[in-house]
C-alpha cells in the first residue's frame, strides 16, 4: 500500500506498520527456533525409547566429529533441566522430563501466536486508518480542484 507521499500522519502509519512487520517477522522466527528446539527433543525422546544398554551410538564431541560410544546404562540418562542444571534421570523419567519440556514450548509458541495475532489485529487497524486518510485527502484534492474548475 502506497502512503501518499507528503502528508506526515500518513508518513507515521506508515512507519508504525513496518515495525509491527519487523515485529511479526521477528516473533515468528523465534516460533521457528522453538519448533525447531521441539524437534529435537522430538529425537531424543525416540532415541531413548529404542536404545538399550550395549547399544552402540555416535556421540558427537564438536566441529561435526563423532565417536563411537557403547551404552552402558540407559537407565542413566542425563537430561538438562534448564539454567544450566542437569540431573540424571531413568529412562521413562528422561522421556517425562522432556515432555514437560515440550509442553512448556507448546505454551511458549501459543503465546507467541497470540502476539502475533494482536499485531495483526492492529496492522488491520492502522490500514484502514490509513486507507480513511487516503480517501479524504483524495476527497479534498476534488473539491480544490472542482472549486478551481467552477472560477
Amino acid at each position: 500500500m502506497s502512503m501518499g507521499g507528503g502528508n506526515p500522519q500518513l508518513q507515521e502509519l506508515a512507519q508504525q506498520l513496518e515495525e509491527i512487520e519487523e515485529q511479526q517477522e521477528a516473533l515468528e522466527g523465534e516460533i521457528e527456533r522453538l519448533q525447531g528446539e521441539k524437534q529435537d527433543i522430538n529425537e531424543a525422546i525416540e532415541a531413548i525409547g529404542e536404545l538399550e544398554s550395549g547399544s552402540m551410538v555416535q556421540v558427537p564431541v564438536g566441529g561435526d566429529a563423532y565417536v563411537r560410544a557403547e551404552i552402558q546404562d540407559i537407565d542413566e540418562v542425563v537430561v538438562s533441566l534448564g539454567g544450566g542444571y542437569a540431573a540424571e534421570r531413568d529412562q521413562d523419567g528422561a522421556v517425562a522430563t522432556l515432555e514437560t519440556k515440550q509442553d512448556t514450548l507448546d505454551e511458549r509458541i501459543e503465546d507467541l501466536r497470540s502476539e502475533i495475532a494482536e499485531l495483526e489485529t492492529e496492522s488491520e487497524k492502522l490500514e484502514e486508518r490509513a486507507q480513511q486518510m487516503q480517501a479524504q485527502q483524495l476527497q479534498q484534492m476534488q473539491q480544490q480542484q472542482q472549486q478551481q474548475d467552477d472560477e
